[in-house]
């Protein structure tokens, strides 16, 4: 079960002019809830004037050991009128104190032998670089390509911590980056990373066919662009796995779900269960809410996949769904602030 501890902020880093690494103090008796595995996220939270702000930002550093994390590194960019993002830049300093929520998401890559490709755009280089420090340290017949894709060379976070990987496994981990706003003295020409050109620079650069896990992680252009690019190249879908970190409002716009009278939902959330009726255009997750503000969520967009829970019974459509699998919604598994009731019972079970 998703909980919010307090931890100390133990560093304040400053990786561009718009972005910063976050490092928080995780006490020896919080270390088995905060382990995490290589690409999962945090959410913050912190005090509105209407409730409360929460944000989700990925783990940078690599998965701890036996012992459980010391530390745990986020990184945040800031986000045009963002006030959780703007607050991180200018106010948080070492010393303060913050909600973190324990570790969720399944963009993640277990250690394996294997040739394993990411495709990152901004922001998206922070679980990603979790993943390949936790990779090629662990699994010594791994190894990993990232293609990153970052507006100008003063843009791009975590220079040094990617430098250092190609450093340390110069046979075992390509590093290829392109820059859309700025020409390169060496390497590729500038410009998107759209489909055109990932279908020309893949083959180039990589044994398609032979990669066992492909990661791609960044803006939804993006992560739409190379999951087309990979499937029009004989990809199995099961082989890409997607995080997106920005939808814009236009790109991908919600499909509004019908409303359907009298209905209610059941939900099985920390061992307790409860039924409550669902207010004319609620979403599933702000049902539960009302009546248990403890429910997990972060995003409310249908990004994150924080509020992830599983269909016993009954139907639901979704308005959008940008964090799930197809093999999970297969499964039954739905985001339930994307939720809403599409039969007179809904049964949903959050401990799944």
């Amino acid at each position: 079960m998703a909980r919010f501890h307090q931890l100390r902020v133990a560093a304040v880093d400053r990786l561009t002019d718009d972005s910063v690494a976050l490092t928080f103090e995780v006490p020896e008796s919080l270390r088995e809830e905060f382990r995490h595995a290589p690409g999962q996220h945090l959410a913050l939270r912190r005090p509105a004037d209407d409730g409360e702000i929460r944000r989700t930002y990925s783990i940078c550093s690599p998965a701890p050991g036996p012992e459980g994390p010391r530390t745990l590194r986020v990184g945040v960019r800031l986000v045009e009128g963002g006030s959780f993002s703007t607050y991180a830049l200018k106010e948080i300093a070492v010393g303060d104190t913050l909600e973190i929520m324990t570790p969720a998401g399944r963009f993640i890559l277990e250690p394996t032998p294997g040739l394993y490709v990411a495709v990152v755009g901004g922001s998206g280089i922070t679980p990603v670089l979790s993943i390949a420090a936790t990779l090629l340290a662990r699994e010594p017949h791994a190894r990993f390509c990232l293609i990153r894709s970052d507006r100008t060379a003063a843009s791009t976070m975590f220079l040094d911590e990617v430098a250092d990987l190609k450093d340390r496994y110069p046979d075992r981990f390509q590093l290829v980056t392109v820059l859309s706003r700025e020409e390169q003295q060496a390497g590729l020409d500038s410009g998107r990373l759209d489909q055109e050109r990932l279908t020309t620079l893949l083959p180039a650069l990589l044994p398609v066919d032979e990669v066992a896990g492909w990661y791609l992680c960044g803006p939804f252009g993006l992560v739409q662009e190379a999951e087309r690019t990979l499937r029009a190249l004989g990809v199995r879908r099961a082989r890409i796995h997607e995080e997106i970190f920005h939808v814009d409002d236009g790109a991908a716009p919600a499909r509004p779900a019908p409303a359907l009278a009298h209905s209610t939902v059941t939900a099985q959330l920390d061992g307790r269960s409860g039924t409550w009726p669902v207010d004319d255009g609620e979403s599933l997750l702000e049902t539960v809410l009302r009546n248990r503000p403890d429910a997990p969520y972060a995003c409310k967009g249908g990004v994150c996949g924080t509020c992830r829970a599983f269909l016993v019974s009954g139907e639901v459509r979704m308005d959008r769904n940008f964090a799930l699998e197809p093999e999970e919604t297969d499964a039954g598994y739905v985001l339930a602030c994307q939720s809403h009731p599409a039969t007179e019972t809904v049964e949903l079970d959050f401990d799944r």
